[in-house]
């Protein structure tokens, strides 16, 4: 599955590839070797430990590759807002409490509440995607079906 990210994340993904495989992946194999050195591997945590560490960044590189791989890069001058998409963002209010908030719509890696950027696949991304404005969105909650009025889409 593809991941849309802006230019500036894939850039931040491929500086934390490079720093894993140029940086971290030596590291790893450095304190392999030293805990190797300690004696009787059986019973040595610390190499256990340095090859747990080891596996984990190569799983973390192999994930952080495929996504790179896969990557769509959306650039923000090409939206088109009269709808809500990827990296719009889009003003709403909560039809129960009359609670208005501004969301953009990010992919998954850039999603992060605190800085109001909720990603496309979350249960509001996916009933504000192709929304226009003054049209409600109907989300489904564990709490029963919340209903969001689209108030203003922009970049």
């Amino acid at each position: 599955m593809s991941e849309y990210v802006t230019q500036e994340t894939f850039d931040k993904m491929r500086e934390e590839l490079h720093r894993m495989k140029a940086v971290d992946r030596p590291a790893a194999s450095k304190a392999i070797g030293e805990a190797r050195e300690k004696g009787d591997l059986k019973e040595n945590a610390e190499y256990d430990s340095a090859k747990e560490a080891q596996g984990m960044l190569e799983a973390r590189i192999k994930q952080l590759e495929g996504v790179i791989a896969t990557a769509k890069i959306v650039d923000p001058k090409t939206i088109d807002t009269s709808k809500v998409s990827i990296l719009t963002k889009v003003t709403i209010t909560n039809m129960a409490t009359k609670k208005q908030v501004t969301y953009q719509i990010v992919g998954e890696k850039e999603a992060d509440l605190k800085t109001q950027k909720i990603s496309a696949s979350s249960p509001i991304g996916k009933g504000l995607l192709g929304k226009k404005k003054g049209e409600v969105a109907e989300v489904q909650a564990p709490n029963g079906i919340l209903k969001f009025k689209i108030d203003k889409i922009a970049i």
